[in-house]
């Protein structure tokens, strides 16, 4: 049922004010202001005192937000008891989004599509009917993937958990893809790089390495060979619960993990920033 039109104002509303915020990202997002750390992927980004601000300010290349249908929205929260209404995926991310590239063009200083990985917590069909819609709105500024071809926007989202699987296969035309797993690695016939761009797994399945020693030399061996597989198919490595720590984004780039995840994306972007000056005080 769609909101009222006293909710949807609130809603407009909020989004407005967060999208004036955004504003002067448009400064960070330079070409050649600041060094490329697109590689981070912010985790639970709306956990963030400010959801997505900081990460477009920062340059990170991606982040995640976890969403339930609750009441007709698709609320942003990690768990059911977080989420509070009109504090939606379009207010906190499609919306915000979609004013900065009307005003300012890209969100990425390379040029390449703002990634938002959108993490459904349950009902996926349900989840899709809404989302699907919330989609054709932003239409103008989301990657277009067909049958054999991906046309990239501004942003491109990604579905991540609880993945409408079937109803995205259905589509000969689609607004996001699939974030894949470790087995979609070994599908016959290949997946489709435009249904599955990314391979993502828990850290956990490939280590227990937590940043505090050495990473063994097998493990090491296991993480290359699965970056070199997911590569060889086209697609980029994401793993989820790695060490948050300088040590663990160190090794995981040494690795050519593609997205590196982090809780802390200050702290990841100064160190990010300070293997490209060559400042080994933050390794």
């Amino acid at each position: 049922m769609p909101a009222p039109a006293s909710t949807r104002s609130i809603v407009a509303a909020r989004a407005a004010a967060l999208a004036a915020t955004l504003l002067p990202v448009a400064c960070a997002t330079a070409p050649g202001a600041e060094p490329e750390v697109g590689f981070l992927h912010g985790h639970n980004d709306y956990l963030q005192p400010v959801p997505l601000r900081t990460a477009l300010e920062l340059g990170l290349g991606s982040v995640e937000a976890d969403i339930f249908l609750v009441d007709g929205e698709l609320r942003v929260g990690h768990e059911r008891w977080q989420l509070r209404a009109g504090r939606t995926l379009a207010s906190l991310y499609l919306e915000p989004l979609a004013a900065h590239v009307r005003d300012h063009g890209p969100l990425r200083a390379n040029g390449a599509p703002f990634v938002l990985l959108v993490d459904i917590k349950a009902e996926p069909v349900a989840v899709w009917s809404v989302l699907r819609a919330e989609l054709e709105r932003h239409r103008s500024m989301l990657t277009r993937f067909t049958d054999g071809a991906i046309e990239p926007g501004a942003v491109t989202v990604i579905l991540s958990g609880a993945r409408p699987r079937a109803q995205l296969v259905a589509e000969a035309e689609r607004l996001c893809a699939l974030d894949g797993r470790l087995v979609d690695l070994d599908a016959v016939p290949p997946l489709p790089c435009e249904l599955v761009p990314w391979i993502s797994e828990a850290w956990s399945r490939v280590s227990d390495w937590t940043g505090a020693d050495e990473l063994l030399a097998d493990e090491r061996a296991r993480v290359r060979d699965l970056v070199a597989r997911t590569h060889a198919q086209g697609r980029e490595l994401r793993f989820w619960g790695t060490p948050d720590r300088r040590e663990g984004w160190q090794a995981l780039r040494e690795l050519g993990v593609d997205r590196i995840g982090t809780d802390r994306p200050k702290v990841a972007v100064a160190w990010a920033r300070s293997l490209s000056v060559g400042d080994d005080r933050m390794r």
